[in-house]
């Protein structure tokens, strides 16, 4: 099933619930979903670019959340919290610490890189092999930590 439509599913379900959290959040996605659509390109929104839409609005809310604790705002900090709650669920599961440091050791054996000098050849294999698996920070921070 389609990311819109599973959106779609969820907003009746949460509109029978009287969830605002809930509701407030998919409308978010289903609006971030319709401008994809009518942005132009002439193409339909694969599965990729959903994903790729998903884990866009959920750095965009773990930013946010940093900031407004940062400045002490624990009433907006929720709210970001609340969101990025509801995103996570349509993303897909993370790969924990270790599953992450043993799949890029893998792929550090497989580009062959040895220094910090060959960092890009790992993070360009490592991007697309965990692409949704893994925030990016993480697994730049543990490709520094391997080949140092």
């Amino acid at each position: 099933m389609s990311l819109e439509l599973n959106i779609n599913e969820a907003i009746k379900t949460a509109m029978k619930a009287k969830d605002e959290v809930g509701l407030r959040t998919l409308r978010a996605i289903k609006a971030a979903i319709l401008i994809e659509k009518t942005s132009g390109a002439d193409k339909e929104m694969t599965e990729a670019d959903e994903l790729k839409m998903l884990q866009k609005m959920a750095k965009q809310r773990r930013d946010s959340l940093d900031i407004f604790k940062t400045q002490n705002r624990p009433d907006l900090a929720q709210k970001e919290e609340e969101e990025l709650a509801i995103i996570s669920t349509f993303l897909p599961k993370q790969m924990s610490a270790d599953e992450l440091r043993e799949t890029l050791k893998e792929l550090i054996t497989q580009t062959g890189a040895s220094t910090a000098a060959d960092m890009g050849k790992v993070m360009g294999a490592a991007n697309k092999a965990l692409a949704g698996k893994a925030d990016g920070k993480a697994i730049s921070a543990m490709v520094k930590e391997l080949l140092s």
